[in-house]
């Protein structure tokens, strides 16, 4: 997904890419580094992102005291270990594919296990959505990245732009 729109990837994947880059090295290198989960999507087998398949791998490599929980759903807690691996009283930054499916039902559930959600503009993205009951009208995917933030902010979750990411991982 952040291969280049040519190439499948969403059209915002240049920006998301070095974006998520850059708050995972403020991540890595601050005084006290977070708890860094990635979660990885594991597709059905013929999917592009089947388990050992070029899709299925993470953009970034991982340090070895960073996690990898493997979903098979939307939500990320549902059927994985994370909730072990996340208090209650934690607060999430969320980052990531796809803002309408993962990003969305993700922040969803944290709210309703009680954590503080924070989700970061320009480092989610999604791909233009197609309008099948409005005459297959199309609305661009920052519209629908809009939309979600929008509707998550609604629900309780925190946005936050990339310039306050230099101060995200200080003073906590």
């Amino acid at each position: 997904m952040l291969s280049s729109p040519t190439e499948g990837g969403v059209p915002s994947s240049q920006t998301v890419y070095r974006n998520i880059e850059h708050i995972l090295d403020r991540a890595r290198s601050a005084k006290q580094p977070p708890r860094i989960i990635h979660i990885r999507n594991s597709g059905e087998s013929g999917d592009p992102d089947a388990p050992n398949s070029p899709g299925w791998q993470l953009v970034f490599p991982t340090l070895e005291h960073e996690f990898v929980i493997d979903k098979l759903k939307n939500n990320a807690f549902a059927g994985t270990k994370l909730a072990e691996l996340i208090p209650r009283d934690a607060e999430l930054i969320i980052v990531g594919m796809q803002s309408d499916y993962c990003v969305r039902a993700t922040c969803s559930a944290a709210l309703g296990r009680g954590n503080t959600v924070i989700l970061i503009k320009e480092a989610h993205a999604t791909y233009d959505r197609i309008e099948v009951w409005n005459g297959g009208m199309v609305t661009i995917a920052r519209d629908v990245e809009s939309e979600i933030e929008a509707e998550l902010e609604e629900a309780g979750v925190n946005l936050l732009c990339m310039s306050d990411v230099p101060h995200l991982f200080s003073d906590r």
